[in-house]
C-alpha cells in the first residue's frame, strides 16, 4: 500500500469507516537483510479481504513508526488526522507501547467521534499473531461504543482514560476504581 489512501471493502455498506495507520508491531516484518523487524508496506488492505470485510473502508497511511519513537508532533499529526476525518467512526493501529498517551492526547481534543486504538503484540507476518483478533474487535467495536476514544485489545474495550498495558503480563488492563 504505496499511496497514503485507498478505499476497501467487499460490498461497501454499512457504516463508514477510517483506518488510520501509523505503524507499530502490527506492521513490523522481518528484515532478512539487516536481521531485523522494520517496516516496508501496510497489511491491513491484506487483512481486510481476507477477514472478508464488507464495510466501506478508506485505509489512511499517517506514519509507519514504532511507537517508542513517536514524538509529540507525531501524536498531534495523528489527532489532526481524525479531525480532518469526514468519517465518525475511526480505528488505528498503533504501537502498543505508547498507546495509551496517544489515546490520551486525542480524547483531551473530545472531538464527538468515535475513535478506537488498537495494536499487535505479535507482528501479523508472525505466526501466531494477535492482529486480525484486535483488529477484528475493534471494527465490531466501533460501531457500537459511544462516542470518545477507546483502546481495543485482548478482547476488550477500554475508556483512554482508564487503561494502561501490563509490562509483565503483555496486556491491557483498567486502572483505578474501574479495575
Amino acid at each position: 500500500m504505496n499511496q497514503s489512501v485507498m478505499k476497501t471493502g467487499l460490498h461497501q455498506e454499512g457504516t463508514p469507516l477510517r483506518i488510520l495507520i501509523t505503524g507499530g508491531t502490527f506492521d513490523k516484518q522481518y528484515d532478512p537483510l539487516r536481521g531485523e523487524l522494520g517496516f516496508a508496506d501496510s497489511f491491513l488492505p491484506e487483512i481486510l479481504r481476507y477477514s472478508r470485510c464488507t464495510l466501506p473502508v478508506t485505509l489512511d497511511l499517517v506514519q509507519m513508526k514504532d511507537s517508542l519513537y513517536m514524538t509529540d508532533e507525531d501524536r498531534l499529526h495523528i489527532r489532526r488526522s481524525c479531525t480532518a476525518s469526514p468519517e465518525e467512526h475511526i480505528i488505528i493501529t498503533h504501537g502498543t507501547d505508547t498507546m495509551v498517551e496517544t489515546a490520551q492526547l486525542i480524547g483531551q481534543a473530545q472531538l464527538g467521534k468515535r475513535i478506537v486504538l488498537t495494536g499487535a503484540m505479535v507482528p501479523y507476518s508472525v505466526n501466531g499473531s494477535d492482529s486480525v483478533f484486535n483488529l477484528g474487535c475493534s471494527i465490531a467495536a466501533v460501531q457500537f461504543c459511544p462516542p470518545g476514544v477507546w483502546i481495543c485489545m485482548n478482547g476488550r474495550l477500554y475508556p483512554h482514560d482508564g487503561v494502561r498495558k501490563n509490562l509483565e503480563l503483555g496486556v491491557f488492563e483498567l486502572t483505578g476504581a474501574e479495575s
